[in-house]
Formats: C-alpha cells, sequence, structure tokens
C-alpha cells in the first residue's frame, strides 16, 4: 500500500475505476455456463449491488466529505451544509439524465423521451451507463481522499458492478443476441467509469476545494440510483425479502471493507 500511495493521484483514479469497470465484464461470464438465472437469485445479487452502493455512499463518500470540507476550515454547520448541497446537486444530475435521457430498465421497461426510436440494446447500454458514470466518479474522487479510500471504493464498486454485468448480458440473451455478443457489451458498459473516474480525481486533485463537493455529488447520485431503480426492480416480482436480504449482504461487505482497507 505504501508503495501504491506514491503514484499519481489521477494514474490511481483512473487505474481504479478502470479495474472497477471491467468487473461489469467479468459479471457477465455465467452467461457461458448459464443460459438463465432463477428471478430469487437475480433480485439477490441486484439487492446485493444496491446494498454495497448504500455502504459506499455513507460511509465511503459522505463521512469522508464532512472530514474534507472540516480541514477546509468548515464548521460543523458548513460542512453538513456543503455536503447535503453536493448530495442533492448529485441526485438533482441523476434525475436531470433519466428524465431526458432516453433508456430502458430490465422490469419497468423505456423511459425517457423517444425511446421508441432507438433500439433496445442501445436503450439498455444507456441506461447502465447512466448508472456506470456515477460509480466511477465515486472510484475517482475516492482516491483524492486516500488511497485506502479509493481502494476500499473500487473493489466494493467492482464486485457490485459484476451483477450488473449478468443482468445486462442476460438480458441481450433475450433479444437473440450471442453470448459472445453479450458479453462484449457487458464490458463495453463498465467502461464509462473510468471517464468518470478520471474526470473525479482530475478535478479534485488540482481545484482540493472541490474534494467534499465531489464526494458528497457522487454520493447523492448513487443514493439517487439505490431509491429510484435498484430498490424497485427488486420489489417488482414479490421477491422483496430477497432482494432486502441481498442489500443487508451487500451493505455489511461493504462496510467491512471500509474498515478493513481504510
Amino acid at each position: 500500500m505504501d508503495a501504491i500511495a506514491h503514484l499519481s493521484p489521477v494514474l490511481l483514479g483512473s487505474l481504479g475505476s478502470l479495474l472497477a469497470g471491467l468487473a461489469t465484464g467479468i459479471g457477465a461470464l455465467p452467461i457461458f455456463v448459464f443460459k438463465r438465472i432463477s428471478p430469487r437469485t437475480e433480485d439477490v445479487l441486484l439487492g446485493f449491488a444496491g446494498g454495497v452502493m448504500l455502504a459506499a455512499s455513507f460511509f465511503s463518500l459522505i463521512l469522508p466529505a464532512m472530514s474534507a470540507a472540516g480541514a477546509q476550515g468548515a464548521g460543523r454547520l458548513g460542512a453538513v451544509t456543503l455536503v447535503i448541497a453536493g448530495v442533492l446537486l448529485g441526485a438533482a444530475f441523476l434525475w436531470l439524465m433519466h428524465r431526458y435521457a432516453p433508456h430502458e430498465h430490465f422490469i419497468s421497461g423505456p423511459e425517457g423521451p423517444h425511446t421508441e426510436r432507438i433500439s433496445r440494446i442501445w436503450l439498455f447500454i444507456i441506461a447502465i451507463t447512466l448508472h456506470n458514470f456515477p460509480e466511477g466518479l465515486a472510484v475517482g474522487v475516492g482516491f483524492g481522499s486516500g488511497v485506502a479510500n479509493g481502494t476500499a471504493l473500487a473493489i466494493g464498486i467492482g464486485l457490485q458492478n459484476m451483477p450488473e454485468g449478468l443482468a445486462v448480458a442476460l438480458a441481450l440473451l433475450t433479444l437473440r443476441y450471442g453470448k459472445v455478443e453479450a458479453a462484449l457489451v457487458a464490458t463495453l458498459t463498465g467502461l464509462v467509469e473510468p471517464v468518470g473516474g478520471t474526470l473525479g480525481i482530475s478535478a479534485v486533485t488540482f481545484a482540493n476545494t472541490l474534494l467534499p463537493w465531489g464526494l458528497a455529488f457522487a454520493a447523492g447520485a448513487m443514493i439517487f440510483v439505490i431509491s429510484d431503480e435498484i430498490i424497485p426492480e427488486t420489489h417488482r416480482k414479490g421477491l422483496e425479502t430477497e432482494g432486502t436480504a441481498g442489500l443487508m449482504i451487500g451493505l455489511v461487505v461493504m462496510m467491512f471493507l471500509d474498515v478493513a482497507l481504510g
């Protein structure tokens, strides 16, 4: 860890978000063995992803954002006000993207304008991209608050990307795409993460005052995704208990990673 700490923060943030994004492709690999998974398993895995994101939002983003704001001279009220503003900005950004970017969810269907003009594969890709950009941003700005925090985020986001990659690949198989094509597309959807990660770490490295804002913004964006999409997706098939169990497992796994690596 000491040797890694001497590397450029921009390099670490970019590399960490790239590896987390590539985990989406790793998650798609089971399609070469299984043609489908049960709805129960799918909801547990999706809940797990939501739990990891939820814990990461608070333990790896919001709390470090409060600390960073305090280190920059903000008092307790000033720090919490800044973080609240950043969280709400991140949520508002994702809300606008969901409102105005055409995309399709795996269960609830198409959302946004002009979805009828775009093929379903692109609607799925856009939907996953909307998820992955803030996740990459979170990993990038996480390295801005420390190597240990960034590493925990990269591992956690990588773990939760695997169920998403599997979901993308399975959805593409139902659209009659081949297994190789489905796995390749799932991998490509994760490559937006290093874009978000590089932008995030570059911004907070060259303008350190943006660090608490970046951490809070990423947290707000991820919390929006959890509440607006992941939890509703796990509750639509009558398998709320399984989805909740997955969420709790993901939450404690990410909590452990944050404490163990931090």
